[in-house]
């Protein structure tokens, strides 16, 4: 039973999870409701902030900027995902000694819908989008939320108990959840990413569990069992009485999804639905028909009908910033995999150009990882690498003693145009970060995305790099 969102709310930040929780709350709040006051607490300053803590105000919100100082009495905090567990701002928090609650959980305990929860180091945004579309495809109500699609806030107290809420949630979000109870839990995969942030790997492992630390009854737990960090959960989950479904390029499995014969499979109870040819799939690379064996299980489980999970599969497009393709130039081909912001998501992206040769454009603010691993697998597929950012010296150290050409530029700008001149006709270009985007792109990996391929348009225009 989740507890009751009730009394005086501070949100801590003011982006768009923190705006979209104070805006839900405030409209719950009056004279008969159960929200006494409403307020926000952002350690920014800026043109935008402002704008959004003025229409805050407008509607009755207490909204303070610029300072991490917190004011007056709180009976529960809903932090933002961005608001690291160090910052000045959750520690005055923390000195409230009231209960402090992500806007995820604060989502759920507000929601009369179904929530599917989609975690994982790598895949989250292809899993959720395509678990969405897949349940769309079967006429099954479904909306995307969280990290894409609205906030989940907005979306709990707008969508009925009919529509699934396909929810991609981080370890950020995880970390502050105690009630939160998906009907379907997917675990894609776990390796190091974001340690800065959690402050090591057993903690940063720890907060993504805690997806499936509700389920009961019929709840189900996803698991890729193909994954040395989410694999071990199969077990322990189907100890504690969960539902597994297990998810695994080899099979069969007693209950799960497989490729056979190269062709996706669910089996359970019912026996083996044979879904599609993973080659009809428009998605690339074998990471991708993994995390189309986890869409397709969890969106049956949340009542699809085989003939539509079918459709979905094989109309699902490539979505913007995972392995994108881009534009060809002089004959090379040129990818956006901006969102790969951790090692292990670009050598997921590298199994997607196998026998094609590539070159790699990595790079930008490193978040706590090495890129040894990277560099030794870089070799079967790259015949030069380009590093920039704040991380490129780091990323040249590790790369040092491979067969792998290197070369440094001052800009992803720079990179790009370093690239196709190292590109020859029929090999790839992709941007593959390994990285995060701040030190170049306050916009994130959007805007880095966008940015590369604006720069490619330019080559194209401008008739290559030569």
């Amino acid at each position: 039973m989740s507890s009751p969102v009730e009394g005086r709310i501070l949100v801590l930040g003011l982006g768009r999870s923190g705006a979209a929780a104070a805006e839900v709350l405030t409209e719950a709040a009056g004279e008969d409701g159960p929200i006494d006051a409403v307020g926000v607490v952002d350690e920014g300053r800026s043109e935008a902030l402002e704008c959004e803590a003025d229409r805050l105000r407008a509607m009755g919100v207490d909204v303070r900027v610029g300072t991490s100082a917190i004011e007056g009495s709180w009976d529960l905090v809903v932090a933002s995902p961005g608001i690291p567990p160090g910052s000045e701002l959750m520690a005055a928090a923390r000195g409230l000694g009231v209960p402090i609650i992500s806007e995820i959980e604060m989502a759920y305990r507000l929601a009369s819908s179904p929530f599917v929860a989609v975690t994982g180091t790598n895949g989250k945004t292809t899993v959720t989008s395509l678990v969405t579309h897949v349940l769309g495809t079967s006429g099954v109500p479904a909306e995307a939320v969280g990290n894409i699609g609205r906030a989940a806030a907005r979306a709990a107290v707008d969508a009925g108990p009919a529509t699934v809420l396909v929810t991609e949630v981080s370890s950020f979000q995880l970390a502050l959840t105690s009630s939160f109870r998906p009907r379907v839990a997917v675990l894609l995969n776990i390796t190091p990413d974001h340690l800065d942030w959690h402050g090591g790997f057993e903690a940063y492992e720890r907060d993504k569990a805690k997806v499936f630390a509700n389920l009961a009854g019929r709840d189900v737990a996803v698991v890729n069992v193909d994954d040395a960090g989410s694999a071990p959960y199969a077990e322990r989950l189907e100890d504690a009485g969960v539902r597994v479904m297990r998810v695994g390029l080899e099979g069969p499995q007693v209950r799960g999804a497989w490729l056979q014969d190269g062709t996706l499979v669910v089996g359970g109870d019912h026996g083996v639905v044979e879904l599609v040819a993973a080659d009809e799939l428009r998605i690339l690379g074998e990471h991708n028909v993994s995390n189309a064996l986890a869409a397709s299980v969890t969106a049956l489980e949340m009542g699809a009908l085989p003939e539509g999970v079918r459709e979905g599969l094989r109309t699902f497009a490539p979505i913007e910033h995972r392995l994108e393709p881009v534009d060809w130039v002089d004959g090379v081909e040129y990818f956006n995999d901006s969102k790969a912001t951790n090692p292990d998501a670009t050598m997921k992206a590298l199994t997607a150009f196998a026998g094609r040769p590539l070159v790699l454009l990595l790079g930008g603010r490193n978040k706590g990882n090495d890129f040894v691993d990277l560099a030794r697998r870089a070799p079967e597929s790259c015949t030069a690498v380009v590093v920039f950012g704040e991380a490129a010296s780091e990323i040249a150290r590790d790369f040092e003693g491979t067969d792998v050409r290197l070369v440094r530029a001052d800009s992803m700008r720079e990179a790009v145009r370093e690239g196709g001149t190292l590109a020859e006709e029929g090999d790839a270009v992709l941007l593959s970060p390994a990285c995060a985007s701040f030190d170049e792109f306050a916009g994130g990996y959007e805007e880095r995305g966008r940015a590369f391929k604006e720069e490619v348009a330019a080559l194209a225009v401008g008739g290559g790099v030569a």
